[in-house]
């Protein structure tokens, strides 16, 4: 379901993701109450196109089967009643008083979701509802995004406005950036919001142009969550979109995007070594994209694992946005049988490193990339075997689940 409510599916509990199954569950106890309805959307992880988002770039996340849940019912006032499982508050918003600044912490999320929504000009209702998520927080997985779309598809649900996946994308962007205080680009929420299942989606960040890149079924998606929390993650993301603008501005663009390599030789003298090495991993990550979606299309597995590794060397020297742990994780996957390439994925500074891995090997990488990197670091990871899925959806609940 992708376009209005009004094609909203009835679902019994048993079908639904186990986020959503607790949330309806902490809605009965929560409220002494059933909801009526459910809305869920995915957390991502980026297969390649680290920092080019920003830019003006290319991307090629994918949707995972990870995600973030509210079970709900409208209210009749103009109040909106969210209690977290996962965090352990409740918490609460008029819809008469949407200012930024208003509201702080993690309801500020569906706070802005819903003044920005607000400022579209749509109709909104007041709903009470549970959140539960299985998306890691901190991780570089996008618990915010699906957060933000899971809020937006309960608004769509409880006030029957159309649903634009892109559309959606672009408002919880500007919920984080203008009313949470997060200055992202639009993948997390676009890959949230527009996953299919089976693929990866080469994304275009200047006009949310989507295209389907299918998984081989001959290789499995492993996330592996180093369990260093991103340190510096803020200060340093928005040092790197300022470097970022003032090299494309040395090489008389808006954007990076719009830079050749060729145009970046030519201004190289002109430019420090630093603005020079941060133009030279978007507009080389940017290339390294396009040439993963082609060799996904066509099956080229080995293709892609290159490039994957490419791209992690790539942000460790010239974007400088890896950490230790991050390099012992990657090393510890590309050590493995069955490792076609492996590289770290998000912000940086800690979080998740993903890693392409043939299906008949993927149980025992898993288990020796865990061990390895333990030994190693002291740090107790995780790994997460991922599949790609569709993206945010809302379902009316069956009365009797």
């Amino acid at each position: 379901m992708t376009s209005t409510d009004l094609e909203m599916t009835t679902t019994r509990r048993e079908n639904l993701p186990a986020p959503a199954v607790r949330a309806v569950t902490g809605f009965s106890e929560k409220f002494a109450a059933a909801a009526t309805h459910v809305a869920f959307a995915p957390g991502r992880v980026n297969l390649i196109g680290e920092h080019t988002d920003y830019n003006d770039g290319f991307v090629l996340p994918m949707a995972i089967d990870r995600w973030t849940a509210i079970a709900l019912r409208l209210r009749a006032d103009e109040q909106v009643v969210l209690h977290s499982l996962d965090v352990g508050k409740r918490g609460s918003f008029s819809l008469l008083e949407l200012l930024p600044g208003k509201v702080d912490g993690w309801l500020s999320y569906a706070h802005g979701v819903a003044g920005a929504l607000a400022e579209t000009g749509v109709t909104l209702g007041g709903w009470e509802g549970v959140v539960a998520s299985d998306v890691p927080m901190g991780a570089g997985l996008s618990s915010s995004a699906a957060f933000e779309l899971a809020v937006a598809r309960a608004f769509s649900a409880m006030g029957g406005f159309t649903w634009d996946g892109a559309r959606m994308a672009r408002v919880c962007q500007r919920a984080e950036n203008h009313w949470a205080g997060v200055n992202c680009g639009i993948m997390d929420q676009l890959a949230s919001a527009c996953g299919v299942a089976g693929h990866a989606l080469l994304m275009d960040c200047r006009s949310l142009e989507i295209r389907p890149a299918p998984l081989d079924a001959r290789v499995k998606i492993v996330v592996l969550d180093t369990a260093k929390k991103r340190g510096l993650v803020d200060s340093a993301y928005n040092e790197r979109r300022s470097q970022c603008a003032e090299a494309a501005k040395a090489c008389g663009a808006e954007f990076l995007r719009d830079v050749t390599a060729a145009n970046l030789e030519k201004h190289r003298a002109t430019m420090d070594a630093l603005s020079y090495r941060r133009a030279h991993h978007v507009i080389s990550e940017n290339a390294r994209t396009e040439e993963a979606f082609a060799a996904m299309s066509r099956g080229d597995l080995l293709a892609l694992g290159a490039l994957m590794n490419q791209s992690h060397e790539s942000l460790r020297h010239d974007f400088e946005v890896s950490c230790n742990e991050l390099d012992v994780m990657v090393e510890c996957a590309r050590k493995e049988r069955g490792c076609l390439g492996a590289r770290m994925t998000g912000a940086g500074f800690g979080g998740c490193a993903v890693a392409l891995v043939e299906t008949d090997a993927v149980q025992t990488f898993t288990a020796n990339v865990t061990r390895a990197y333990q030994a190693q670091t002291g740090l107790v990871p995780a790994a997460h075997i991922c599949r790609a899925v569709a993206g945010a959806d809302v379902t009316k609940l069956e009365s009797n689940c």
